[in-house]
């Protein structure tokens, strides 16, 4: 007899390596709450052995408590073989027996964990476990039968069985902002959530049967691990804050193609083929928009030890498929990052990074899970976005604007996450408040918001051309004035941005350049007679967002790459002469 680990180092978050155990079917385990309650041929050491393994020594169990585990093991054992008579489990039931008798027991590994699980296997079947054994399955399916009579006064709220009594709900296992035993669907533990009399889950039954496959189905949705027993599988789950997810199937075969579209596309986790996916969407190639398949989708978040529902959502594949290709359409914005040298961006960001984009850098999780759950939903529903989602981007826009021009990594994930806030702005303008906008700067935009922000961009350009970079640059010291208050702040910016235009002519290799920018700000500026300070002394929040969003298109007009900046800029030299 040996103990034979199955688990495998794997390379972890930061590098670091970790331990992943091989995945089996096993016997099902009935969650335990309170008091002992072993389980089939399948259990801690605690349960198997009557050891306690070197990491709970913390909390040393006594040697009786530890031998009436065992027991209630081994009685369960020994039933299944007097009742079989397969040799397999009369093996495993011997081993037992001897153990108990004070035979000499296996020597836990020291890196044995408390909860580390431990099955059988019988020599003459080399690698079958033996609660796999035909003879062992019959016998667990005919107790486990007998185990939950179909008749009683209560009925399923699912099935409409009648059913005796309604069973813990098992705990579903991985969902953020659940414990790391997993959480329950349905649960009734004080008196205070109960009614009528009911006690537990009677106040919501669900029979056996019903509650067992519910349980199954949602730990395979929300498990993120893509390979099971060797093999990959696609994910059917999407983490959308640090407490909540949206799982979401279908209940034909046929859909799962369109499914893995979805999938990857929402998660933005392959570049190339994220682009190659979004532009079959677009084109309605190879997702069949018509497809009549039924598609679910369910938000669900972790909270003190119980699942909280947020969302429901069913439709069809074709239809979500649609909904899909309109929310990244109305996403879609020109990038103020750059690409990799000799690379390219993807077309789209992934949902995380949007909505990491609404809250603070390196507080992820603070999203408020209601507006996450809420964004994806209405992607899927082709709804209108939560307006909070407005007031959020311009904020964080404000809040980090001063980080824009930064070089290195922390300016171009500055760029990122402003990058994201633009495309959420357009994408809630244009669903929300009907407002058409495209990915690239729009001359022929009249709102005052979008041509001040664009104006705010040519004066930052100018100052650029005239000074390099800068200590603290006009985004930084006025962009959240003139977004919110122009009237009280352009009049100073435009004198200044004079004041640099001629300085910028000095120099031959700006002067082109310069004088182009100074026609672009009174072009501009026209509609706002800057002579008399005619610009507006407040703006709405919707103006405000049009500002950010005028701001961006302009600066990635402005900031083409060397190679176009430097024909952009000759081609205003040779138009001056």
């Amino acid at each position: 007899m040996a103990i034979v680990g199955t688990k495998t180092p794997t390379e972890g978050v930061r590098r670091q390596k970790r331990s992943v155990a091989k995945s089996f079917s096993v016997p099902r385990q009935i969650p335990r709450t309170s008091g002992d309650c072993a389980h089939f041929l399948c259990d801690n050491a605690e349960y198997v052995f009557g050891l306690q393994t070197t990491a709970g020594e913390a909390k040393r169990r006594p040697a009786s408590k530890l031998r009436q585990r065992r027991d209630l093991f081994r009685a369960r054992v020994a039933e299944c073989a007097d009742r079989t008579g397969d040799e397999g489990i009369h093996a495993v039931s011997e081993f037992l027996d001897e153990i108990a008798s004070g035979g000499t027991g296996p020597q836990l590994p020291d890196e044995c964990a408390s909860n580390d699980l431990f099955a059988f296997v019988y020599a003459p079947d080399v690698d079958v476990l033996v609660h796999d054994r035909p003879a062992v399955r019959s016998y667990w399916r005919d107790a486990r039968a007998q185990e939950s009579p179909a008749n009683g006064a209560l009925r399923c709220l699912l099935s409409d069985a009648a059913i005796a009594d309604a069973p813990k709900f098992g705990l579903i296992k991985k969902v953020p902002g659940g414990t790391t035993s997993g959480i329950a669907l349905v649960s009734f533990n004080e008196a205070a959530s109960e009614s009528y009399g009911w006690a537990g889950n009677e106040n919501a039954p669900l029979s056996r049967d019903v509650a067992e496959a519910c349980n199954t189905a949602l730990n395979r949705l929300v498990d993120p691990d893509p390979f099971v027993g060797g093999r990959r599988r696609s994910r059917r789950s999407l983490i959308v804050s640090g407490d909540t997810l949206v799982c979401y199937w279908s209940d034909m075969t046929e859909a799962d193609d369109t499914l893995d579209v979805l999938s990857t596309a929402l998660q933005g986790e392959d570049p190339e083929r994220v682009g190659d996916l979004l532009r079959s969407l677009w084109r309605g190639v190879p997702v069949d928009v018509g497809n009549p398949a039924a598609f679910y989708a369910l938000t669900l978040s972790g909270a003190k030890g119980r699942a909280i529902i947020r969302d429901w959502f069913v439709s069809t594949v074709g239809s979500v498929s649609r909904h899909l290709a309109a929310h990244f359409r109305d996403l879609a914005i020109v990038p103020m990052r750059s690409p990799p040298e000799g690379g390219s961006l993807p077309p789209q960001l992934p949902l995380k990074v949007l909505l990491a984009s609404l809250a603070p850098p390196g507080r992820d999780g603070n999203a408020p899970p209601n507006l996450a759950a809420r964004f994806v939903s209405d992607g899927l529903r082709g709804g209108s976005y939560p307006q909070a989602i407005l007031a959020r981007a311009v904020e964080r826009t404000r809040a980090e604007c001063a980080g824009l021009n930064d070089g290195g990594l922390d300016g171009w994930r500055a760029r990122e996450r402003q990058d994201a806030r633009s495309g959420l702005i357009k994408a809630l303008l244009r669903r929300n408040h009907g407002i058409e906008l495209g990915e690239t700067m729009d001359t022929a935009n009249v709102n005052p918001g979008y041509l001040l922000g664009r104006l705010f961009a040519v004066i930052e350009r100018i100052q650029q051309a005239a000074l390099g970079d800068v200590n603290a640059s006009v985004v930084d010291r006025y962009f959240a004035g003139a977004s919110a208050s122009p009237r009280s702040v352009f009049v100073r910016l435009l004198r200044n941005a004079r004041h640099h235009v001629r300085k910028a002519q000095d120099d031959p290799k700006t002067a082109g350049m310069a004088r182009w920018l100074d026609r672009q700000v009174d072009e501009i500026a026209a509609p706002f007679d800057p002579g008399a300070n005619g610009f507006p002394a407040h703006l709405s929040l919707e103006q405000q967002a049009l500002f950010v969003l005028g701001y961006h298109q302009q600066r990635h007009a402005l900031w083409q790459p060397r190679k176009d900046s430097e024909s952009a800029s000759a081609a205003s030299t040779s138009t001056d002469i």
